[in-house]
């Protein structure tokens, strides 16, 4: 248990934040908070990182009151409830903290070691939350001493303009715990939805064909890079392309996620990477933040035209949907999450144009069935095994209840 006694400190703000991970990820976490009333401690391993991190929330704040969002007195008064941790501080600082948000990097001793420093100095009542994506809530937590306070509160980049939150129980967590943490994370606007504690949660796991089956057609030769890409945002509706979207996000993380899942999943053959998108990363070709990925952002590069044929377009979309709906259904057969907070994860999380259960309705469940089972029969791979859920509403002649 903590060392410290009496509860989680409170200020004329609210409760103090405390995030320890100054990168992306982690600023975007501290100025919500800021601008919601906090006052917020943050760190990182690196000094010059928490600089960084404070330019970068300044600059946050600054482009607020641009838009009318918010006042210059509220930006300064947030700014001026920022508190910078030096690395050679430790955690003692923390101390005062009613929820600390850990946004580092993605590897579980890491996490764990963090944790339990923590723990020690923090009040009893303090939440532990870790914004991991891909790792297990339960693993992280079952390094601490008090794991009932560990709760995923898994944010989405950036954090100051995606709405949605992932709020994930680990095996141990005080239900009264995960309770607070939505609260609070509701308190600053973002719409929570509640996921089991499993690879890749709702989004990163539902996700995964819309970058895979892009891949796998890719290697097929059933089209180009333009031409998927043109296809799911035209036929489809989507923002971005799949290819757009993997270079946006890099191949450093879109890669690494893709195979935390499959090998967490068991190595399952739904989720299983590509070569093709381990070889950019492999030659360091990560996407627009290097300059090149699948698109070249070089100056004075030029992107190749898509083939716009609607015919092709749609095998396309079709099949991607298939491919969606599907994973949707399994999450939902397997308790992931209820069919509200799928529909909500997928739509706040990564923009697509509907929630995909619902869209399995419009489609027709009979004809993506026919779809998937025929792309197994053809290919002979468990990739495409329909889930059960979605045979048996067929069969029953039902839909998804929304």
């Amino acid at each position: 248990m903590s060392n410290a006694t009496g509860g989680a400190a409170e200020t004329a703000d609210g409760m103090v934040v405390g995030v320890v991970g100054a990168g992306a990820m982690g600023s975007g976490i501290a100025q919500v908070a800021l601008a919601n009333g906090h006052r917020v401690l943050l760190t990182d391993a690196v000094y010059a990182t928490v600089r960084r991190a404070q330019e970068a929330i300044a600059a946050g704040l600054a482009r607020e009151v641009e838009k009318g969002r918010m006042t210059a007195e509220a930006r300064d008064a947030a700014l001026a409830r920022l508190q910078l941790v030096e690395p050679d501080h430790g955690v003692g600082p923390f101390r005062e903290c009613g929820i600390v948000i850990e946004a580092i990097v993605e590897k579980l001793e890491v996490k764990q070691a963090t944790f339990r420093a923590i723990e020690l100095v923090v009040a009893h009542d303090c939440i532990l939350a870790t914004n991991t994506s891909s790792l297990s809530v339960a693993s992280i937590g079952g390094g601490c001493a008090s794991p009932e306070r560990v709760v995923g509160v898994h944010f989405f980049n950036p954090a100051t303009v995606m709405p949605l939150v992932e709020i994930v129980p680990g095996v141990r967590t005080d239900p009264a715990v995960v309770e607070r943490a939505t609260r609070l994370v509701t308190s600053w606007g973002k719409v929570t939805v509640r996921a089991a504690d499993t690879p890749g949660f709702i989004v990163n796991r539902i996700a995964r064909p819309f970058y895979g089956e892009a891949l796998r057609m890719l290697e097929e030769g059933v089209a180009d890079v333009a031409t998927i890409d043109w296809a799911m945002k035209t036929i489809g509706g989507f923002r971005m392309g799949p290819f757009e979207l993997m270079d946006f996000i890099g191949h450093d993380v879109n890669y690494v996620v893709t195979e935390s899942v499959w090998t967490s999943m068991y190595y399952d053959a739904r989720y299983r990477p590509s070569l093709t998108q381990k070889r950019l990363l492999e030659a360091g070709l990560l996407g627009r933040k290097r300059g090149r990925g699948f698109y070249d952002y070089t100056d004075g590069a030029t992107s190749p035209a898509p083939v716009k044929d609607e015919t092709l377009g749609t095998i396309i979309f079709r099949r991607t949907l298939a491919m969606l709906v599907n994973e949707a259904a399994d999450a939902l057969y397997l308790r992931i999450a209820t069919a509200a907070d799928i529909e909500l994860a997928m739509t706040k999380g990564v923009n697509y144009p509907k929630g995909l259960l619902a869209w399995g309705n419009e489609i027709g469940l009979e004809k993506l069935l026919e779809h998937l089972e025929a792309l197994q029969a053809e290919t002979g791979e468990d990739r495409y095994r329909p889930s059960p859920l979605l045979r048996r509403m067929v069969r029953n002649a039902d839909r998804f209840a929304l």
